[in-house]
């Protein structure tokens, strides 16, 4: 019979790149990760070479062979932002299973970078001329995430009678824990001109790019390498930072296109969230804080819903009067989120490195964080979304 994993495994340590953001002097995807792998085992004092499990969506072996190490578990998930949330959960697996004891999930994104690369040549294109998108969704207008997403966006509105405004508060809580953050893109406006604090009407006034969805409902396009080191409990108890321990994981795919998504107002967040409340042992009601992907603030609407945050339609009952910025009842995204500290594309390695910033204490340090940014929460519930509201990977996480 099936063992539940629950706290078989930690996260021990989480680093960044040297340089996040827009980056003067472009870098790959390999140069941002492989800075993220060397801060991450600095931070964990450990060697690269004690790594014994590595994920990466699609480019472990790159890393492996980078590195110079003969892995004894890898995982190449990829079905986009979530894939990290979805690693940690497979490592979970793999510790509990006694396959090895210490691994790393990595990701390298050059999402700003990017444009500096020479186009074309080896796996470029536009993708299947013959699939779903292309024969029977972008003859519709519907090219790019922003147009996709906008029609959820209008669906929640129809059917719960939620506002423009009630997203934009989303937009305002998150940029206010960017000004706790000196590495967000947002922080300041010595750090961007567009930077500093911004409010509602802010929001709605800023440039419509797919209504209703305007400039500040929609994530950044970065650069960022972040990585993890997840541990066995009995390694864990080796490292000299605090375990942030995964309670409960859980994954799920509602669909490939938004053509086929059954309820543009709900996703597989309902799904996964419940399987890992499930192993963890809690509820909604027991989360203190939320990590939640923040493509647009549509994204965090229905996530907040779907993970039983609140009720459907009822997300704006959280996000009022401040609730989930600094001071607020419920902190979420304190790092500033996708929307105002950075987002390279797949934003779900930057959840997990805020979350165990946040539960083990090391959150607020001169480097990552400013006075107020460190939070009391000893539980956090962590969902990334990948595709387009298609996959997702939820964690519970606790600190002893």
């Amino acid at each position: 019979m099936a063992s539940n994993p629950s706290k078989a495994a930690a996260i021990v340590a989480a680093a960044e790149a040297d340089q996040i953001g827009y980056l003067e002097t472009p870098k790959t995807d390999m140069m941002l990760g492989i800075e993220a792998i060397y801060n991450v085992c600095r931070e964990a004092g450990i060697s690269t070479k004690d790594i014994e499990g590595i994920a990466n969506p699609g480019g472990a072996n790159g890393y492996a062979e980078y590195l110079g190490i003969v892995p004894k578990w890898v995982d190449t998930t990829a079905v986009g932002g979530c894939s990290f949330q979805i690693h940690v959960a497979h490592m979970l697996a793999g510790i509990n299973a006694g396959m090895f004891d210490i691994g790393v999930v990595v990701n390298g994104q050059a999402g700003y970078s990017r444009r500096n690369f020479p186009r074309g040549g080896a796996g470029g294109g536009g993708g299947d001329p013959l699939g779903p998108d292309a024969q029977f969704v972008n003859p519709y207008g519907t090219t790019g995430a922003p147009s996709q997403y906008s029609h959820a966006m209008t669906r929640h509105m129809h059917q719960y009678g939620t506002t423009k405004e009630d997203f934009a508060e989303i937009a305002v809580n998150t940029r206010k824990w960017a000004m706790l953050n000196p590495r967000a893109v947002m922080h300041s406006k010595e750090t961007n001109p567009n930077g500093g604090e911004i409010t509602v009407d802010d929001v709605l006034n800023s440039r419509l790019i797919s209504w209703p969805l305007n400039l500040l409902d929609v994530c950044l396009v970065t650069d960022h390498g972040g990585a993890v080191i997840v541990a066995s409990k009995a390694a864990a108890e080796s490292f000299r930072k605090p375990p942030v321990w995964i309670a409960g994981a859980g994954e799920a795919i509602g669909h490939q296109t938004m053509l086929e998504m059954k309820d543009f107002t709900a996703t597989s967040a309902v799904a996964s969230g419940h399987r890992a409340y499930k192993m963890a042992g809690l509820g909604p009601e027991d989360m203190e804080m939320a990590m939640i992907y923040d493509s647009f603030t549509l994204t965090v609407g229905i996530t907040i819903e779907m993970l039983g945050l609140t009720k459907r339609g009822e997300f704006p009952s959280l996000v009022k009067n401040g609730n989930t910025a600094p001071g607020g009842k419920f902190p979420m995204n304190t790092s500033g989120g996708g929307l105002s500290f950075n987002h390279s594309g797949m934003y779900g390695m930057q959840l997990l490195v805020e979350a165990y910033r946040q539960l083990s204490g090391t959150a607020e340090d001169g480097i990552h964080g400013l006075a107020g940014k460190q939070t009391s929460a000893n539980t956090c519930i962590v969902n990334g979304t990948g595709g387009t509201l298609s996959a997702t990977g939820t964690l519970v996480l606790t600190r002893d």
